[in-house]
């Protein structure tokens, strides 16, 4: 029960309004530190005393959308319910400021590109900013000045510190209940330490390991790209049926959608079953015109019924060539350059053929459609290409941030272990995926399908400028080659480190990039395998063996381990593959654990043509403007009106609800609390049928609040609120006016306003998850402390013995009054001289016992009953209030 004071009627405002709500509690809530951590206090409870939760940090690049509005909403919801049942709720907030998406946002706004070959200027001044030129124009990549790697991450670090600060103010605004004491940033000097420090523990154990191997690259963005980062999309092709010739000269046609890539081709693949191909296995082929010998094999992944049946394996044109080089032991014949052009000397295999002259004139240099016109061409001239092509739409393989699709370029690359190659490992990370509860049940079945479709390892470097660089150097040789077999690894103790800046122990700056010497890792960390860390940064993982409370980058192992794992993972479903997935992977191989108890899955906020809301899509809605028109608690309202792992329309008539469900708790309160001091034992006041029945039904809605956030639904717990909150003020307060004021006496004054008291303070606290701001206000007029810090109401704080079904019978009857009145098109004031009242004989019962609150509210002189099988209103004699005279 809480601790309400005497009401003072002169905190109540005469004209309460939204206006200024925002700005005041959110002032109040900052300087009194209301959603504040007790660190002290946590690690002195039982664990199950406490709750955590692994805020998704926003990616800090331009602007937030509604999308982010609607399931940090969801999160804010479950934190308030959890601190206000009496948990020391942990919330950080962090930044996910690292990776491509902020160096494609530095790169538009300031006019710039990073080059790790240019040296560093000191009083560097961008060319723009908002990505315009000094003529207003925007400025094209193609005009975007190059500049230092060390120029590009500072302006980087200024753009995204610019960028927190408005999301800062915008989630304040929004009543997020964070901890604002407990912040990161993913490019901070604590999240590198910690990011560096797990990636030196894989490398130990085996975890974490290197490759020269065929993998995804964005030729734009001049990075690999890891699976989880894909995304198939149409993209309109050709299909060329092109012949390759037998020893005989008898044609073998395949059909191809990447003629380009004829000089790469290492063999054709047909399936073992198909029966057109079974007497070619084992012989083989010459490529049109190149007349490069390769053998016809056979491979279960090959499809009879695409194309011809049979394909050629490019290394590499898509992922199963990969699967075929691997698994048939094929050679690289690599052409397509990290830039997406061919390379540009004439392969070995191409030299001294009928192609060397077509390659090294036509084909060196170009991009892929440029040598794809020049392949078809010089296929019709040779007679080689049969029939012209077939125009076609293909499922292509892009990055997801990206524009062109991927192709495979063979690159030195860092990986670590996921299951991808190792069946036992797969296992036990779906066994992981297990023991997390997710919300709602079915998303674990996309974790499951996810990790058991894996068909390689974790790709987490990245050809970029703006990460958490690899703590690693590597030997020179005396003759100049780098010794990628052995690299030089940080001490824990000096991290975090930036290898392009830092020297390894025993050697000095002179010696970097001169033989007998070292060079650095160029590479950093996919912002994954930063963001797969968010548990350990927030809470204090040592980022060294022994780190104390004062350890300079605020590592705390006793926090750590009082609360790891956590309870709470929020996130959107379609992160399950890369955030949710890669934070398992770290947690089961560094601690052995799953990193929470439950993952509570939101889905997508949609548009108008019911496509997903998101900026690289252009089509998401930004909350500013959207929060400024309707208000926090409107906005709130609509997006806890979603259930988790549902998408929902971005709606603002569910937002005008939300305002005027706000609006109404601040005018009802008011009547609530108008009546002066209520004093003494509430529960023993309430003596009333009626307040007894509101009272009894009010505490069959706290138990199906608590149960929906107990099971996860929200909205389940908003709408049973609502519902009850409507009926309370349409019904109970128009029965209980005349009443509450003395039109009855003392006695049945003193219930109604118990009863009032008691329901407004019951019904603040089941509101205050949803809508924070008009809640906080009211308790503010009769409450001690803030709203946000009082208990969770339970059943026994309300008085029992009433029948539920009592007020709603009168409340139909009051219906069947109001009914007539309207359909007589006469005011609710006018005088209801007779009338009958048509109902079952217990809805009878329930009437008499109310009568005269009944009769004072619907305005009724004289009144009789008669039993039917519903509740109205009949020969109803009615006398209209007259109009005053209107004044000459």
């Amino acid at each position: 029960m809480t601790d309400t004071p005497a009401t003072s009627t002169s905190r109540i405002p005469e004209r309460p309004s939204l206006d200024g709500l925002e700005e005041k509690w959110m002032q109040v809530w900052a300087q009194e530190g209301t959603y504040s951590f007790d660190r002290e206090k946590a690690l002195s409870l039982p664990r199950d005393q406490v709750f955590a939760i692994d805020t998704p940090p926003p990616t800090a690049s331009g602007s937030l959308h509604v999308g982010h509005v609607f399931s940090y909403t969801h999160t804010d919801c479950m934190a308030r319910y959890k601190r206000m049942q009496g948990l020391e709720v942990f919330y950080p907030i962090g930044w996910d400021d690292n990776g491509l998406p902020t160096e494609r946002r530095v790169q538009n706004y300031y006019g710039v590109r990073g080059d790790a070959s240019l040296p560093y200027e000191p009083d560097f001044t961008p060319p723009s900013e908002e990505g315009v030129d000094a003529k207003g124009k925007a400025i094209k990549p193609a005009d975007q000045r190059p500049i230092s790697r060390k120029n590009f991450i500072e302006l980087c670090d200024v753009l995204t510190v610019k960028d927190e600060v408005t999301f800062e103010s915008l989630f304040r605004r929004l009543g997020f209940s964070l901890d604002w004491d407990i912040s990161y940033r993913t490019i901070d000097e604590r999240s590198r330490a910690v990011a560096q420090q797990a990636f030196l523990r894989n490398l130990a154990r085996g975890e974490a390991y290197q490759s020269e191997a065929p993998g995804l690259w964005d030729v734009t963005f001049q990075t690999a790209v890891a699976q989880a980062e894909l995304e198939a999309r149409d993209y309109p092709g050709a299909y060329h049926r092109v012949a390759f010739h037998r020893p005989d000269g008898t044609p073998v046609h395949i059909e191809t959608t990447r003629p380009e890539l004829i000089p790469s081709v290492v063999a054709l693949i047909a399936h073992p079953d198909d029966e057109r191909y079974q007497p070619l296995f084992g012989t083989t082929v010459t490529s049109p015109l190149f007349g490069v010998e390769v053998p016809v094999l056979a491979h279960h992944a090959a499809e009879m019924d695409k194309g011809a049946g049979i394909a050629m394996c490019c290394t590499f044109g898509d992922l199963t060539d990969v699967i075929w080089w691997r698994e048939l032991q094929l050679p690289i014949r690599s052409l397509i350059t990290r830039n997406g052009r061919l390379q540009a000397e004439t392969p070995e295999w191409v030299a001294g053929g009928p192609g060397e002259a077509l390659y090294a004139e036509q084909l060196a240099t170009k991009t892929t459609f440029s040598a794809r016109e020049a392949v078809v061409a010089a296929l019709r001239e040779s007679g080689d290409l049969d029939g012209e092509p077939v125009k076609t739409q293909r499922k292509a393989n892009f990055y997801e941030k990206g524009d062109k699709p991927l192709e495979i370029v063979t690159s030195r690359q860092w990986y670590i272990r996921n299951g991808g190659r190792d069946e036992a490992l797969r296992g036990k990370l779906v066994g992981k995926g297990d023991e997390v509860d997710f919300h709602p049940a079915f998303m674990r079945s996309r974790y499951k399908n996810w990790v058991e479709g894996l068909n390689g390892d974790w790709l987490i470097s990245r050809q970029r400028f703006f990460g958490v660089p690899f703590p690693v150097w590597y030997p020179v040789t005396a003759d100049g080659e780098t010794d990628h077999a052995h690299p030089i690894v940080a001490p824990e103790s000096a991290l975090p480190v930036d290898p392009q800046i830092d020297v390894p122990e025993g050697y000095d700056e002179s010696q970097r990039g001169v033989p007998g010497g070292f060079v650095a890792d160029p590479d950093i960390m996919d912002t994954w395998a930063t963001s797969s860390l968010t548990p350990q940064i927030a809470a204090g993982w040592p980022v060294r063996e022994g780190a104390g409370e004062a350890d300079r980058l605020g590592s705390d192992e006793a926090l750590f381990a009082s609360l790891f794992p956590y309870d709470m993972r929020p996130q959107a479903h379609d992160i399950i593959r890369t955030w949710l997935f890669a934070t398992v992977t770290r947690s089961y191989l560094e601690h052995g654990v799953a990193p929470w108890r439950h993952a509570a899955i939101s889905g997508w906020i949609l548009d108008p043509d019911r496509k997903k809301m998101s900026k690289s899509k252009g089509n998401a809605e930004t909350p500013e403007d959207v929060v400024k028109s309707n208000g926090a608690d409107a906005v709130r309202y609509w997006a806890a009106s979603g259930r988790l792992g549902t998408d929902a329309a971005y709606d603002t008539g569910q937002m005008k609800v939300g305002r005027r469900l706000a609006i109404k708790v601040l005018n009802a309160s008011k009547f609530a609390l108008g009546f002066g001091d209520v004093e003494g034992d509430l529960r023993a006041a309430v003596t009333h049928p009626l307040d007894l029945s509101m009272l009894s039904a009010l505490a069959d809605v706290v138990d199906k609040a608590t149960q929906g956030f107990e099971s996860w639904d929200y909205t389940r717990s908003l709408e049973a609120t609502e519902t009850f909150f409507w009926t309370f003020c349409d019904d109970y307060l128009e029965l209980v006016k005349d009443r509450a004021y003395g039109g009855q006496g003392d006695e049945a004054a003193a219930s109604a306003r118990a009863a009032l008291r008691l329901a407004l303070e019951t019904l603040l606290r089941l509101l205050a998850p949803f809508i924070p701001y008009a809640t906080e206000e009211v308790w503010s007029w009769f409450g001690q402390g803030s709203l946000h810090r009082q208990s969770w109401p339970t059943r026994d704080e309300l008085p029992a013995g009433g029948d539920p079904a009592l007020l709603a019978s009168v409340g139909a009857a009051l219906a069947g009054v109001r009914k007539v009145k309207s359909e007589a098109k006469v005011g609710m004031r006018a005088e209801v001289r007779t009338m009958t009242l048509v109902a079952p004989a217990a809805s009878v019962a329930h009437v008499q016992a109310a009568e005269a609150d009944l009769r004072a509210s619907g305005r009724i002189s004289e009144m009789t009953y008669a039993e039917g099988e519903a509740v109205a209103v009949r020969d109803a004699e009615l006398v209209p209030v007259e109009k005053p005279p209107t004044q000459a």
